[in-house]
């Protein structure tokens, strides 16, 4: 097995595009009103407008990218605020062990807290050294490289810290809730 076969899971072809997928019309984005939300199980609640969201600390990140349908995108080049720096803003109460991601269009979904603050999970504004265009998720969306591209949210608006799991868009439709691309978990 070669180097790059290895960074492809299974049942997975590698495209030197970016697909685009979504539900839903691609929102409009003005950097005057938008916002960034952070609520929940959490001790310091926050709202940032995009030009302070642009001001917390950032970082690139190189990863892979699985999509459910079939395809891998290797070595994107994201440029974003890592997870952790968020949770470390609002610093979550002990009792949080989830996330909820709630995107433009009313689009949802939830992950594990302890898999969002994994080193290479991010909030990209950036794709390839060029701002992250809308149809890819622009101005902001999630990126989780060890899961199903569905849980890398596009058009990220809030997260909610919870105690209890609260089910997405897809999840909710039959997909898997752990969408890990390497044991092909890619329904309920």
């Amino acid at each position: 097995m070669g180097v790059e076969n290895r960074r492809i899971p299974p049942n997975q072809r590698v495209t030197s595009k970016f697909p685009v997928l979504h539900e839903g019309p691609i929102p409009k984005f003005d950097p005057k009103t938008w916002d960034f939300m952070v609520e929940g199980l959490v001790e310091n609640p926050v709202r940032l407008t995009y030009e302070e969201f642009l001001k917390l600390p950032k970082t690139v990140s190189i990863s892979n990218f699985h999509c459910v349908t079939g395809w891998s995108k290797l070595d994107n080049k994201w440029k974003g605020v890592v997870f952790k720096t968020i949770s470390d803003l609002v610093k979550p109460l002990k009792e949080a062990k989830y996330v909820t991601v709630i995107a433009e269009g009313d689009y949802t979904t939830s992950l594990l807290l302890e898999d969002l603050l994994e080193d290479d999970v991010l909030l990209a504004y950036r794709l390839d050294d060029k701002p992250l265009e809308p149809k890819h998720g622009g101005p902001l969306r999630l990126v989780v490289p060890k899961k199903y591209a569905y849980k890398s949210a596009k058009w990220v608006r809030k997260l909610r810290f919870t105690r209890e799991q609260e089910l997405g868009y897809w999840e909710t439709r039959g997909y898997s809730n752990t969408a890990d691309p390497w044991k092909e978990e890619r329904y309920a």
